[in-house]
């Protein structure tokens, strides 16, 4: 296999590892700190604002200004939020670091990271090859999720059993992720100049508004929708169930860690089942089929009287919940010039932020008042999204639906 895919495959599960080991501390640290689930919401929406407006200043420049470099800088801003959080609890500091730094409170990906990765993986395979490449490099991801929600959870919890304080022993796994992001910047200096980009022909190399010149409309409408879709997965962020499954039926760091462990896990499969059912009804309808009754089943979470059933729910919805993530990315590097790969990625990707940024402040205050209804508004939407969705695009065709 190509070394620069090995690579990128390394990245993407050491960076996983990072965001999931993270997640499930994450809102219990800052709770620890003093936050209010109000102002937990205000932090986990202008760490995803700040994370839109860092992605659009280096994805859209990536292929211009080199994509091994716009990685490495996006790990030592990771690097940099692990190590601020690290060294104090104060507010506004905290909420600085979340703005310019890199700390993923979903569990999944946040910064530049994944719209360049893309493009270069893209620019590595045939068409043909691409939904595969993606199914797996999702898996990888989920994986690594999985593993470091297992770890985190389990390593909080026998801190605190051995004695150290529940704020220290979240600074313990802080200092990990610190750690995780210096190493993913030694591993991007080690990507080649194969990875970078080249102009498709003479006139599409020339300046472009955002890196985009003939796919602007469709990469506008896919942003507009993606965004929805962010949106109301920002009501469920990880970090938030982590906290809702603590207060609800008082799970300790431990239990969460298993919890997601299992959750990802299922989301990594379900990824690897996409690709046959995509190449029999298309990316847009696998899409849309797969995404529906995965959010039927988040809208039942909140709903079920006992622990048992709220998580026999939860790992149903991840069981499917992922198949709509490699057809998107393909469809989205399907429907591009290969040198907007990264700006396309990194446009719909920041869309995802900025609509994400908005309801993690929403859903902190729901939390005060209806502990369940942040699952609820999340499904509704992501119902409404799918079937627009399905309206506007279930008649495209692009090179990969074989």
């Amino acid at each position: 296999m190509n070394q620069n895919i090995v690579l990128l495959f390394a990245t993407r599960t050491l960076r996983l590892f990072g965001y999931g080991f993270l997640s499930v501390v994450l809102a219990l640290y800052l709770s620890e700190s003093g936050f209010s689930d109000i102002l937990m919401g205000v932090l986990f929406s202008l760490t995803l604002f700040g994370d839109a407006g860092i992605s659009l200043l280096l994805t859209t420049t990536a292929d211009r200004f080199g994509r091994k470099k716009t990685l490495i800088i996006g790990a030592l801003l990771m690097m940099a939020a692990g190590a601020v959080f690290v060294l104090t609890s104060n507010p506004l500091l905290l909420i600085l670091a979340a703005i310019v730094g890199v700390i993923s409170p979903s569990g999944n990906e946040i910064g530049p990271f994944l719209p360049v990765e893309q493009a270069m993986l893209s620019q590595l395979v045939t068409n043909e090859r691409r939904t595969g490449l993606f199914a797996w490099y999702n898996l990888s991801g989920s994986l690594a999720t999985a593993v470091g929600a297992l770890i985190g959870g389990f390593l909080a919890t026998q801190l605190q059993r051995s004695g150290v304080s529940p704020l220290d022993s979240y600074r313990i796994i802080l200092c990990g992720y610190a750690g995780i992001g210096g190493l993913l910047a030694a591993v991007f200096a080690c990507l080649t100049t194969e990875c970078e980009a080249f102009p498709s022909s003479p006139a599409a190399s020339s300046p472009h508004r955002f890196g985009l010149h003939k796919s602007r409309g469709v990469v506008t409408k896919l942003s507009l929708l993606f965004s929805l879709d962010a949106f109301a997965g920002g009501f469920v962020l990880q970090s938030f169930m982590a906290y809702w499954f603590h207060v609800r039926f008082n799970a300790d760091e431990a239990m969460l860690g298993s919890i997601f462990f299992g959750a990802n896990l299922l989301a990594g499969v379900s990824a690897l089942l996409a690709v046959p059912l995509a190449k029999k009804i298309g990316l847009i309808r696998t899409m849309v089929f797969t995404h529906l009754p995965s959010n039927m089943l988040l809208i039942l979470v909140p709903l079920m009287p006992t622990f048992t059933l709220a998580i026999s729910m939860l790992l149903l919805r991840f069981s499917i919940s992922q198949m709509d993530v490699p057809t998107r990315q393909a469809y989205t590097m399907a429907v591009v010039a290969p040198d907007e790969r990264s700006a396309a990625a990194g446009i719909t990707g920041i869309a995802r932020s900025i609509g994400a940024s908005l309801a993690p402040s929403i859903a902190g205050a729901l939390l005060s008042v209806s502990v369940g209804s942040p699952f609820i508004i999340a499904g509704g939407l992501k119902i409404v999204y799918d079937l627009i969705l399905f309206r506007n695009f279930k008649a495209s065709k692009v090179a990969d639906e074989i």
